[in-house]
């Protein structure tokens, strides 16, 4: 209850619209943090420290896990302590949707009471669960940046692949992996046929966000969902092809239970394990 308790209290703040500086830390309660290079665990306060030296950081998150947003907010907030942020880069913002937020970047009126609808936020992002990091991030210094495809995008995508160029992301178990995961995602119903065009999709995404992290303002940070995060499959891939000399670090949030290979991430929180949820129901004839 006191976790929860302290983690309302950052939403809370957040809300109002501010620059609110960390309170008392996320404690750990049940929630454990590791550094996968050296099994050391970590505190939240540790954590936030080594994240802040970063030039580019990936969190990876589960999007409906509210925990995972909670503590993307007070990373941003303790980061901010020991260091000025470059930029905060999202999945959920598209090229289409950054004029409406750099006309509401930095302004110094308040924000429209109807925020959502002023950002043309998409429904498929739950905004009760992404609102408090927008609110905090709007008003604040740095640029929100957009870091995804329009979806104008991704229908030409899907009618006709670009070439994806580069030795890593096009390597074998890379694309293997990947596949699987859409096959999984969908629940094992997509035809074979449309394997390659969601393949491309998925690749694209991901060569996109890795662009838009190389050329945004450093320190960087982009929240994406976790399969977009990982090391070996990710964004990360496209980044070493794009520039082997640029590295970024992964800290990837996950569920107890849910283990988080060192291959895939540097570091990663491990916080409430969620009921499960049938997401293949709607899907089933």
């Amino acid at each position: 209850m006191r976790r929860w308790l302290i983690l309302s209290l950052v939403l809370l703040g957040a809300c109002r619209g501010g620059a609110v500086m960390p309170g008392p830390p996320v404690p750990l309660a049940n929630d454990s943090i590791q550094d996968l290079r050296t099994g050391q665990v970590l505190t939240p306060e540790e954590l936030a420290v080594r994240l802040s030296r970063a030039p580019r950081l990936i969190v990876g998150e589960q999007h409906d896990h509210p925990g995972h947003h909670a503590v993307q907010l007070w990373l941003l907030q303790a980061m901010a302590t020991q260091r000025a942020q470059g930029s905060l880069l999202l999945e959920m913002l598209t090229p289409e949707q950054q004029p409406r937020v750099e006309a509401l970047q930095g302004a110094p009126q308040a924000l429209p009471n109807d925020l959502p609808r002023a950002l043309a936020w998409a429904p498929g992002w739950d905004w009760a669960l992404y609102g408090p990091l927008v609110r905090y991030a709007l008003p604040q210094p740095f640029p929100l940046w957009a870091a995804n495809l329009d979806p104008s995008e991704i229908r030409d995508i899907y009618r006709k692949a670009p070439v994806l160029r580069g030795k890593h992301s096009n390597a074998a178990p890379v694309r293997e992996e990947l596949l699987r995961q859409v096959r999984d995602s969908h629940c094992g119903l997509l035809p074979e046929s449309q394997m390659s065009a969601m393949l491309a999709v998925q690749q694209q995404r991901d060569r996109r966000m890795a662009e838009r992290l190389l050329a945004a303002p450093t320190p960087a940070v982009l929240f994406a969902g976790a399969f977009h995060a990982r090391k070996d499959v990710g964004v990360p891939v496209h980044v070493r092809d794009l520039e082997p000399s640029h590295g970024v670090v992964v800290l990837m949030l996950a569920q107890k239970g849910v283990p988080v290979s060192p291959a895939s991430a540097d570091y990663v929180w491990y916080g409430a394990t969620l009921p499960e949820k049938d997401y293949c129901a709607q899907m089933r004839p």
